[in-house]
């Protein structure tokens, strides 16, 4: 088959070049590779935000990556990208008219957008992959969230148009139910993770001769990290590594850094605190490997990958329950669900027994890696792909 990956703002390339991505990089990046290793001829479409980058380029994994010229060749924060879709559309149109692929894969709201106006001259299914809702996302962050106004129509919009959703939790199945999607046109996708390398095997990060606490991802607020931070106060002899930062410069020049840091002073644990940066990628299992304990508490999460990165390393996880994450973590037995995640107090009092307990820790480390090699190779989730394009095709 011969597809087509749009994804207008998250690059493939900048989870292979180690620049600080999310997680919608290394998802289209893992699936991409994968979809290759099953004869797949696949090429992702993203926008030109260097100068430099070629027009085309050759992954190692398999797949191509497209640059679009759509706006300023440079970084521009996603929500500001609307305009420019249309053009990027119309480049879109022009290369698929000579190189028509059987089916496109969206991933984002304004891929989708882009994919079906680039397709609408053509007998051409297009897939939709949202990785965030605009509902969510407003629910969550009132009016700090900066997505253009008209987000959630053109969200609502997509799901009747496309000819399929992949969704990546039950979730948000949900929630596109509350919008009028059919479910009849979603299937249930989860992301995938890299069994090969984030295994239990291997170096460990150094550490003190205390208990470790391990969150990671991009340092914005909605991860609240803030929440992990405030529970050490309530797990004496604990110190906690927050691996994330900015891709430039020191930790300390990203602002949600310094908050991060003034809130560790005001609970009195500033020196139980480490902010190492963002960690590279090659170097995030020895972190996981390091912990006694993973923690994800953010207010929402369309999926969440670094629970199923800490579960393949066999590191028990303790989450907020929502989003993805409901799906991922099994309550009680790969780790622990909070329902009320946003609270230091529930959060500590879930750590604890993986602190006292080596061997809870051990059996449910244990578990999470046979969850994760069970149900979230990256060739596996390429093989339900696939199901999922031939029934949209059809």
């Amino acid at each position: 088959m011969k597809i087509a990956m749009v994804s207008e703002h998250a690059s493939p390339l900048a989870a292979m070049g180690g620049a600080d991505a999310g997680g919608q990089n290394v998802h289209v990046a893992q699936l991409a590779a994968a979809l290759s290793r099953q004869d797949h001829e696949v090429s992702v479409y993203s926008r030109r935000d260097r100068p430099d980058l070629p027009e085309r380029i050759a992954s190692p994994d398999g797949y191509e990556v497209v640059h679009i010229e759509a706006g300023p060749a440079e970084r521009v924060p996603k929500d500001r990208l609307l305009p420019h879709m249309g053009v990027f559309a119309e480049r879109l149109r022009t290369i698929w008219d000579a190189e028509p692929p059987d089916i496109a894969h969206a991933h984002f709201w304004m891929s989708g957008l882009a994919s079906l106006r680039a397709a609408d001259s053509r007998d051409l299914p297009v897939v939709q992959t949202y990785h965030a809702l605009g509902t969510v996302k407003r629910r969550h962050q009132g009016e700090a969230d900066t997505s253009p106004p008209d987000r959630t129509r053109f969200e609502r919009d997509l799901g009747a148009r496309c000819a399929g959703i992949i969704a990546t939790c039950r979730d948000e199945v949900a929630e596109l139910a509350d919008m009028g999607v059919s479910e009849d046109k979603v299937a249930v996708i989860p992301c995938g993770v890299d069994l090969d390398h984030f295994n239990p095997l291997g170096p460990l990060a150094e550490h003190a001769d205390r208990h470790r606490i391990v969150t990671a991802g991009r340092l914005v607020p909605r991860k609240g990290v803030d929440t992990a931070i405030k529970a050490l106060q309530y797990l004496p002899h604990t110190e906690l590594v927050i691996a994330g930062g900015p891709a430039e410069g020191p930790v300390h020049s990203d602002p949600e850094a310094r908050r991060l840091h003034r809130i560790a002073r005001e609970a009195d644990v500033s020196d139980r605190v480490r902010m190492p940066g963002r960690v590279p990628h090659e170097a995030m299992p020895a972190q996981f490997r390091s912990a006694d304990v993973v923690v994800c508490t953010p207010w929402y999460e369309p999926f969440g990958i670094v629970p199923l990165e800490a579960m393949a390393c066999g590191v028990p996880v303790v989450a907020g329950a929502v989003g993805g994450m409901t799906d991922s973590v099994e309550d009680g037995v790969t780790g622990t669900l909070v329902p009320d995640g946003v609270a230091p107090e529930a959060v500590a009092e879930a750590i604890r027994p993986y602190l006292e307990d080596v061997e809870l820790g051990r059996r449910t480390g244990q578990a999470g890696r046979l969850r994760a090699c069970a149900l979230y190779s990256w060739d596996a989730i390429a093989t339900e792909t696939i199901k999922a394009y031939e029934l949209a095709a059809a």
